[in-house]
């Protein structure tokens, strides 16, 4: 049987709050990997609360990369994103070091395992009046437009997904055809063998109430006064993709309606829970990762031995097999 000569990466995906960075860095502690984030909010420089990057003296233990590599005011794609993971997975392997992508965003994950479908970079101009017809007419008649032009992506794309809409008239406007017309995967196998670790809480009001004590600890710790020195700067808006961050759009309109705090904190808890559901939906469709309970004692030694065998195993025995064998 030919063996599989690919080399080896490691995902530790899951919901917001279920602890991804933690078991990250307790694996880096015991294998030689290195850590690449795979997180749309922590690219970007000056969001530090809000999106939960990890604080000075983790980084200094455990750096990261594809961390602070954005100022918010510059939005960042997923093309970008699996042009820079590839990168920095190739340069981690040409020193010895296996990759450890740590992260939830699944747009991120997939691009990067499945490649993207050939379509237009961004421009300015047509962006620029998407987001002036939003302004004026607001967003819901946009998506409504969407409906009209690509009913199959209006299904798929949810009213309030203001970035997914004003990208999906964007690519109409640039082609003249349906953004649906033009979806695929790129042809060819990935370039890595990947175990793919899925952290799945099976009780999600215990996720729930680590999320309510997440915002209570980024209010505390200062998310108001991070967003506010975000908006004296002057330059960056709302409809920007770093200010569509959960978190960081309620923050930026109960700044800007000046609505009591204990309302931002209930709708920044309501859009986080929101977030986790969405993720939880795209990791059941991972169906060849092994599902692994974030909330179990036992957490840290499960992963430890997947990823143990995963490191260990002969090329051409399958990542289910050795899930099997556990």
């Amino acid at each position: 049987m030919p063996t599989d000569q690919r080399p080896l990466a490691i995902f530790v995906m899951g919901p917001t709050a279920s602890g991804k960075t933690a078991l990250a860095c307790a694996l880096a502690r015991r294998f030689r990997v290195g850590l690449i984030s795979v997180d749309s909010a922590l690219v970007y420089r000056g969001l530090d609360i809000g999106s939960a990057k990890p604080d000075a003296a983790t980084l200094a233990e455990f750096p990261h990369r594809l961390i602070d590599i954005r100022d918010p005011a510059d939005p960042y794609s997923a093309a970008q994103f699996r042009d820079d993971a590839l990168r920095e997975m190739q340069a981690m392997l040409e020193t010895g070091v296996t990759p450890l992508l740590v992260g939830g965003t699944g747009l991120y994950f997939r691009a990067l395992q499945g490649g993207l479908s050939n379509l237009p970079a961004a421009d300015e101009s047509v962006r620029a009046r998407v987001a002036a017809a939003a302004s004026s007419d607001g967003w819901p008649a946009l998506h409504a437009r969407l409906r009209d032009l690509d009913p199959a992506a209006a299904q798929r794309i949810r009213p309030g997904d203001t970035q997914r809409i004003q990208r999906a008239l964007e690519v109409i406007e640039l082609t003249g055809r349906p953004l649906t017309e033009q979806l695929g995967r790129a042809p060819g196998r990935f370039g890595w063998r990947v175990l793919k670790l899925a952290l799945v809480p099976a009780d999600r009001a215990a996720l729930h109430a680590r999320i309510a004590a997440r915002v209570d600890a980024m209010i505390t710790a200062g998310l108001l006064d991070e967003v506010a020195a975000l908006r004296r700067r002057g330059d960056l808006h709302v409809d920007l993709p770093a200010m569509r961050a959960v978190g960081y759009r309620q923050a930026w309109q109960h700044l800007e309606l000046r609505s009591p705090v204990v309302e931002f904190r209930d709708r920044a808890v309501f859009a986080t829970r929101q977030l986790a559901k969405r993720q939880m939906t795209w990791l059941r469709a991972e169906l060849d990762a092994r599902v692994l309970e974030p909330f179990d004692p036992a957490l840290e030694s499960s992963a430890v031995a997947a990823l143990g065998a995963f490191l260990n195993r002969p090329a051409g025995c399958s990542a289910a097999g050795v899930a099997s064998q556990m």
